[in-house]
């Protein structure tokens, strides 16, 4: 069984353009992407990963970072249309690919290890993902960001079988009698996705041919148009460390407090 991690790292973004060389500390956003990537995989036989960019400049910094790098055409709508046309170039393909995004730097690589696993004890996996149970303080911060960047941090609403059944830039569920359920747990109802997937690669071909839904142009989800499509998306639950940031860096705002943070808890992701 072949496994890939590629690293989809578009400098053309509206809202950060160029945020893949980001500094955060003393590292570039890319260089810690990619040593999340190498440290899940470490113990993972007949596994590689490699980039993919519409830029020269990042493909030159992949290059000094010695990860292999595919130039993909501007035109690629999402990562995942991006990972699948730089897997178009390989020779040969993976079994399963996660589709690691660029601008996510804090990722902790227990949880690629955990998809991994998913995929590989699962049967019939189509898609995996993971979320992660918020505290009452994670809610509260995700909260106070949103009031700021609305269309930063997805939650995910996920049946007792563990399938998504739904994901939204709101805030899912609303919860009537809070301050009750604040007594009665330490954990909140809401699960905050990690935007990254793990795809089997023919699942991963049906899901880039499909056209872009309704629900994925309103809430700019690409994961809305598997579900509106009938592709199973098994979310994996996942611990992460409260006050930690569990989604990507969409805008500056974002950056600034991912250097907050990284001053808080110190840099050891990877």
């Amino acid at each position: 069984m072949k496994i890939a991690i590629a690293i989809p790292a578009r400098y053309g973004s509206s809202r950060f353009p160029g945020k893949p060389l980001a500094k955060i500390g003393d590292r570039t956003m890319l260089e810690r992407v990619v040593s999340v990537a190498r440290s899940a995989i470490r113990d993972v036989d007949d596994a590689f990963i490699f980039t993919t960019t519409e830029n020269r400049d990042i493909e030159k910094h992949a290059e000094t970072l010695d990860v292999p790098c595919i130039i993909t055409p501007a035109s690629c709508r999402t990562g995942s249309d991006r990972v699948l046309s730089a897997l178009r170039q390989l020779n040969d393909w993976p079994d399963f690919v996660i589709n690691l995004q660029g601008d996510a730097p804090f990722t902790p690589p227990s949880v690629i290890k955990a998809l991994i696993k998913a995929f590989k004890t699962k049967d019939s996996v189509e898609v995996v993902t993971p979320v992660h149970q918020l505290s009452w303080e994670d809610l509260d911060r995700l909260r106070d960001a949103k009031k700021k960047t609305p269309f930063s941090g997805t939650t995910a609403v996920v049946n007792k079988e563990g399938r998504a059944l739904w994901f939204s830039k709101n805030i899912l569920p609303a919860i009537r009698k809070e301050e009750a359920l604040r007594e009665k747990s330490k954990k909140s109802p809401v699960y905050q996705h990690m935007g990254l997937y793990g795809f089997r690669t023919d699942i991963l071909e049906k899901f880039c041919s499909l056209p872009q839904g309704l629900y994925e142009k309103v809430e700019g989800l690409e994961q809305l148009r598997m579900l509106e499509n009938g592709i199973n998306i098994q979310a994996v639950k996942v611990k992460i460390s409260s006050g930690l940031i569990q989604s990507g860096i969409d805008t500056p705002e974002d950056l600034k407090r991912a250097e907050k943070m990284l001053a808080k808890h110190g840099d050891h992701f990877a």
